[in-house]
């Protein structure tokens, strides 16, 4: 089995990350401030990428500032690169976002030079572009004012995270590269966000209304599909009503 070192461990996609290849019998090195592992100072960082074959990047910025954001992915993938270089990994594998390649602004154009960074460093690189996730629908219900979450009737595709990290894992491990285009996954089924917001605010008693999302960064972009998967995108259940009702204790 592999050696695997997975940047932003404890987050929200990382945790399921670390989950899925440990099941898988591989050896996981998590990495995360948590862990004592910064991969913005490097601090612990190449003590842990020691022996690591593949290095899993799924960290993410906090805030949508587009000018923080890059520099975070910037330093980031420098970092990963020159001390999984020293270490002799042989594969970086990351997690973007579907219609990246579309966006002008914000924390997806962000994301955007984040996929650049990583391709210009010396590790070959792989990537997996996902929807967003069922989890992202839940921190839209924390964003209120005066009680009320306001959020964008945009499309999407929603997907839980741990098919992501499941999609991710197989990517990482896989003999072979993917060809063009870069693979997708994302939920079986097309949703708008506001109205998927509703059915979590309705559980949690959260009042939600629907904006039209001329205010979100790229908005029309997103509101004429652009951040919806293409034709080759693999599709993975559960759907987000599916998710939403299933206890959370039994929730991978």
């Amino acid at each position: 089995m592999s050696k695997f070192a997975v940047a932003g461990a404890t987050g929200r996609l990382g945790r399921h990350v670390v989950d899925v290849l440990t099941e898988r019998a591989h050896e996981v090195v998590p990495m995360s401030r948590a862990t004592g592992v910064d991969i913005i100072t490097g601090e612990g960082l190449a003590e842990a990428l020691t022996g690591v074959d593949v290095i899993i990047d799924v960290a993410s910025w906090h805030a949508s500032d587009q000018e923080a954001a890059t520099e975070f992915f910037r330093t980031s993938a420098r970092n990963l690169h020159e001390e999984g270089r020293r270490a002799g990994a042989t594969l970086i594998a990351a997690a973007s976002i579907i219609g990246v390649d579309n966006a002008t602004t914000g924390f997806l154009a962000a994301k955007k030079e984040h996929e650049k960074f990583l391709a210009s460093g010396p590790i070959p690189v792989r990537l997996l572009r996902a929807a967003q996730f069922h989890e992202f629908v839940l921190q839209l219900l924390d964003w209120r004012r005066d009680d009320v979450a306001y959020v964008p009737a945009l499309p999407t595709q929603l997907v839980a995270c741990r098919a992501v990290a499941e999609e991710l894992a197989d990517l990482a491990a896989a003999p072979a590269a993917p060809g063009t285009p870069i693979p997708e996954i994302a939920g079986p089924r097309r949703e708008i966000m506001a109205e998927a917001a509703r059915l979590a605010g309705a559980a949690r008693g959260i009042e939600v209304v629907g904006i039209d999302g001329a205010d979100v960064p790229d908005g029309e972009i997103a509101a004429n599909g652009g951040f919806l998967p293409g034709p080759h995108a693999k599709l993975a259940g559960p759907t987000f009503r599916e998710w939403l009702e299933t206890p959370p204790g039994l929730l991978p």
